[in-house]
């Protein structure tokens, strides 16, 4: 019995979490912000030759991964307070220039053929008409630029349904779920080519479960069920078999699914 007890006292405990945080760590484990060998995900290497453009930067991570890398970094956001806040996070960063704008992307405030990379990532899911953006991206894009893509997967989409409040449906936020098959179709019609496919997250698929059921609002800190969660994926992750959970987890439910596109040229 002391030993069982032992067990448990030991499981409870508080892990040391990972400084960048749970959610950062899950992503390193599944290939993303690898920053030793300049990769946002796998396959999309970013360099200091690059011109990167983030479309829906949000509160700028991947801008400033891509500042990391040294190269010009052009972030794009409806919102006028991401753009500010990804502009504060790339001043003084290893960028070799930096640009933003506020827009609704319709179109695009940037030339033609201008970006070598082009990263919007859960943005196509909120707009009003997902060919028409589309095209404005593959439009900035030089001859054979790279582009990252993602939206959120059907699967934790399914569970949203049942869960989320009315406005989770509503503009300006989610306005539609993509099939696999029709999120590939939208990236094939616009022009590009797929080169790789990408999904994970299970860890925020079950976050937002239970953002939910805990009756959180955005903004506010984790409270305890969310905590006790974040701490439970940490043990998880640092378990003899944690990544080979992680990769089934995720390929069961994941939150995102994405690709990694070029354009011909």
């Amino acid at each position: 019995m002391n030993q069982l007890f032992k067990h448990f006292k030991s499981i409870a405990k508080a892990p040391k979490i990972h400084p960048g945080g749970v959610g950062y760590l899950d992503s390193q484990m599944a290939g993303w912000h690898d920053s030793q060998n300049g990769a946002l995900a796998e396959g999309f290497v970013i360099t200091a030759d690059d011109t990167v453009l983030d479309v829906g930067c949000g509160d700028g991570g991947a801008a400033s991964f891509a500042g990391a890398q040294g190269a010009e970094v052009i972030v794009t956001d409806i919102i006028d307070a991401n753009v500010k806040k990804s502009l504060r996070k790339l001043n003084g960063s290893r960028a070799r220039a930096v640009e933003g704008h506020v827009s609704d992307s319709d179109p695009l405030p940037i030339e033609a053929s201008r970006a070598s990379r082009v990263m919007c990532m859960e943005v196509l899911e909120h707009v009003p008409d997902p060919s028409q953006f589309l095209s404005e991206l593959v439009r900035v894009g030089e001859p054979g630029a790279q582009y990252l893509l993602t939206v959120p997967d059907p699967a934790s989409e399914a569970i949203q349904k049942q869960l989320a409040p009315d406005c989770y449906w509503e503009s300006p936020n989610h306005l539609r779920v993509y099939s696999h098959e029709d999120f590939e179709n939208l990236v094939t019609s616009a022009g590009l080519v797929i080169e790789r496919k990408v999904k994970h997250g299970f860890y925020w698929a079950m976050w937002w479960t239970l953002f939910w059921a805990a009756g959180q609002e955005l903004g506010e800190p984790e409270g305890p069920m969310l905590s006790h969660w974040t701490h439970c994926w940490h043990h998880v992750l640092n378990s003899k078999d944690g990544e080979r959970i992680k990769d089934a987890l995720d390929n069961l439910m994941p939150k995102s699914q994405g690709v990694i596109a070029r354009k011909p040229g």
